[in-house]
């Protein structure tokens, strides 16, 4: 059974929920396309890695924002985002999502069963799935990671995001460095409560740490604003991850 999406609106904001009061996603009226909690912003960290990924899949629409991001500000990437709750898709006008095209899509289905039997290979894979009880085991499993890894080109990253500081993200990190064999890192949104889980191929997080600086001097401008708060963490956490013990 689909859980109930609840809208909550205020003056200046959208916000999407579930059966408890934790906020899922929100959207500034005055600016439908900006990515409002931080941990959406540092789920974009991305970009340094692959600022131009040909293939993105989403698990986990919401409030659509990060669907957005990627539709308006890398035009020719590819994006399939799946959701499995019809009820938040129905909420897609609401949230300015924009319609379907030759490039982006809105899949309902069952994002584990989706990553079993891919179409092809993605160059990123994000993970934002919550439901009202937390993050679902059908989507934090090992059996998962290894369907995402399998997924992924050959260059490809997994990003993310689970709870902050909890037994079951402690368990998640261990399941993706066994996955992904060491080859990870996570680091805490400002905002607390969300945690970002990177991982992908050991050399290209070699690269990216050890060219941070120039990296982060050809991003575009847009994309530098959006992770001028969690691009610092980002370069804290490729300096100390294991992937270069």
């Amino acid at each position: 059974m689909s859980e109930q999406a609840k809208l909550h609106q205020n003056s200046q904001t959208l916000s999407l929920s579930f059966e408890s009061s934790l906020i899922q996603s929100c959207m500034r009226l005055a600016d439908p396309d900006e990515l409002v909690l931080d941990y959406t912003r540092a789920m974009m960290g991305f970009l340094l890695l692959n600022p131009a990924p040909r293939s993105v899949l989403m698990i986990g629409l919401g409030g659509g924002a990060l669907h957005k991001y990627i539709h308006k500000h890398l035009p020719e990437t590819d994006l399939t985002t799946v959701e499995i709750n019809p009820g938040v898709i129905e909420l897609r006008q609401d949230f300015c999502i924009p319609p379907d095209d030759e490039r982006t899509r809105i899949v309902c289905a069952d994002g584990a069963a989706f990553l079993a039997k891919p179409k092809h290979q993605f160059d990123i894979i994000l993970v934002d799935g919550f439901n009202a009880a937390g993050l679902p085991d059908a989507l934090c499993s090992p059996g998962f990671y290894r369907r995402v890894k399998a997924a992924l080109a050959p260059q490809g990253l997994m990003v993310a995001n689970v709870q902050a500081d909890t037994a079951q993200t402690r368990e998640i990190h261990k399941r993706v460095g066994r996955v992904f064999e060491g080859a990870m890192l996570s680091f805490e949104s400002d905002e607390g409560g969300n945690d970002i889980v990177l991982a992908g191929q050991r050399e290209g997080l070699v690269r990216c740490c050890q060219e941070f600086d120039v990296r982060w001097a050809a991003l575009p401008s847009v994309h530098q604003a959006t992770l001028a708060a969690s691009s610092t963490r980002l370069q804290r956490a490729l300096l100390k991850s294991r992937a270069f013990g």
